[in-house]
């Protein structure tokens, strides 16, 4: 697994915190490591885009960006908005090529879900998923509403016959209601894939060291962690 692409189930799932922990276990073994962010939207000159917020968190990581968009709106739309080039599917995969042959592992993080528009052309982050013949990870809610989401964006995967490496909860709540403890055992039903990890919630915001400690722990034997789904969804699921 040299090129790993980095979705979500929709906004605000914890892409970011996912993509830096597993950035984090890869760097914790000796491997080099490299984040591509193809689109940054809603972040002005000069501030911190979610590469760069992968690279403070996980260490000694190359944090890449394509284009960035001022506006928080889907990359085709703030491109055309802001009067900038759009970001085209085989501009990322040409990227991502070139920094794995530089790093043992390169993550592509796209943004917001699985087919918003980098251009009017309607390329996607799937798009380039294919290009590339990367696996892809999804980062999905805990809460009600997760299990629709995940399915239909595995669903896709499976379509353009793309291969779903696994499910991690981008942000795991400190008092998990019913919804969020039942759907540990479905989410990997529904989405035909494993779960592999769990990031607590919050944890963007702790220390440093503490977050590269902690990442491996948050993160199953697939992405470099020790993290077990079955004794984390028993220990949660209840009768």
């Amino acid at each position: 697994m040299t090129v790993l692409v980095i979705t979500g189930t929709g906004t605000e799932v914890g892409k970011t915190v996912t993509t830096a922990a597993v950035a984090a276990a890869a760097v914790a073994a000796g491997r080099s490591v490299a984040v591509l962010k193809p689109a940054q939207t809603g972040v002005l000159p000069g501030e911190a885009g979610d590469a760069e917020e992968v690279a403070r968190l996980a260490g000694a990581v190359t944090a890449v960006e394509l284009a960035r968009y001022p506006e928080p709106l889907a990359p085709a739309t703030a491109a055309r908005r802001a009067g900038l080039a759009p970001v085209r599917p085989e501009q990322v995969a040409e990227a991502a090529a070139e920094l794995a042959t530089e790093h043992d592992l390169v993550l592509v993080e796209g943004a917001g879900g699985l087919l918003v528009r980098f251009d009017d052309e309607g390329g996607t982050l799937a798009d380039a998923a294919r290009l590339l013949g990367a696996s892809v990870l999804v980062v999905a809610s805990a809460g009600l509403g997760t299990l629709n989401t995940t399915e239909l964006t595995a669903r896709e995967l499976g379509v353009r016959g793309l291969d779903l490496l696994g499910v991690v909860v981008g942000s795991w709540p400190n008092d998990p209601d019913l919804a969020s403890r039942c759907n540990l055992g479905d989410l990997p039903v529904v989405a035909g894939a494993p779960l592999l990890g769990a990031l607590p919630e919050g944890v963007g915001r702790v220390p440093v060291g503490d977050f590269r400690v902690g990442a491996v722990g948050w993160l199953a034997p697939r992405l470099g962690g020790t993290w077990d789904a079955a004794a984390f969804t028993s220990a949660h699921v209840r009768p």
